[in-house]
């Protein structure tokens, strides 16, 4: 008759727990990969140190691809080469996807850099000349962004009934100033600087070209719809990999690395 040792016994349960843990968190078997698409700067930088860790020590192998425009990204997402992308907010996921009749969801929000206004050659607003040049975005939504600012700058006024939202250059019915407005693509914002009096410039964009978001001479305070989000196939929501990566990003490492790498950001409600 075998003696029964508690100890022995515990060894095994613990291992037993370990093993069923280590299952119950391991990566999805029908995704062993996971391409991960970001715009190059702080969303990038958000997966290398925040989500891909996570990811990797549950058995997934996860490829960051950088982008240096807004729409690529989402094309690449749609037709596979990626499984979830992170660089857009839900105004700008809803109308790219209307217009390119793209079956596209957001899945969780994501700490956001805030549109800023930025200056080579003036050190405050109130140095604002008739004549003046200012670029800004030039897609539909960030451009609507920066004219959002320049009204609550009293630079420009809006059209009565003109939804700010889904403003335009078209929309402005006055411009007291005289003021160039230069629209261009986002990523070419911050090299617009050496040109013109004002740049309007999206965060991700600007920390990746070295500026600071303490130097703008104007942040934006992001409503809801404006903070930017991680998108995946509108087919692939209930999978467990996305599932995987919600988690993450919810998950108090993700915070911890916020808070030591991305300082000003704004942050999605929990």
């Amino acid at each position: 008759m075998k003696t029964f040792h508690p100890l022995r016994a515990g060894v095994l349960a613990i291992a037993l727990s370990v093993v069923l843990a280590s299952l119950a968190h391991a990566a999805d078997p029908n995704k062993p990969e996971i391409r991960f698409g970001a715009t190059a700067g702080p969303y990038s930088d958000q997966i290398r140190y925040g989500i891909k860790p996570q990811l990797e020590k549950e058995g997934y192998k996860v490829t960051i691809i950088e982008f240096s425009d807004y729409v690529q990204p989402n094309l690449a997402l749609a037709d596979g080469a990626l499984d979830a992308n992170a660089f857009q907010h839900e105004v700008y996921l809803k109308k790219f996807s209307e217009d390119h009749k793209l079956a596209l969801s957001e899945l969780v929000k994501v700490p956001t850099a805030p549109i800023g206004l930025y200056s080579h050659k003036h050190k405050r607003l109130d140095e604002l000349r008739d004549g003046a040049t200012v670029s800004l975005p030039n897609d539909v939504t960030n451009q609507a962004r920066a004219i959002i600012l320049l009204q609550q700058l009293g630079w420009v006024t809006l059209k009565p009934g003109v939804d700010p939202v889904k403003s335009s250059e078209r929309d402005i019915a006055s411009n007291p100033h005289k003021i160039k407005l230069v629209p261009l693509e986002a990523a070419q914002l911050p090299r617009s600087l050496d040109d013109v009096d004002y740049a309007f410039v999206n965060g991700n964009f600007a920390l990746a070209a070295g500026l600071k978001l303490t130097n703008a001479l104007l942040l934006e305070k992001i409503p809801p719809y404006y903070l930017n989000l991680v998108a995946v196939r509108t087919a692939d929501l209930n999978k467990p990999y996305v599932t995987d990566i919600a988690n993450a990003y919810r998950s108090a490492e993700f915070g911890r690395v916020i808070e030591q790498r991305f300082a000003g950001f704004s942050r999605p409600a929990q």
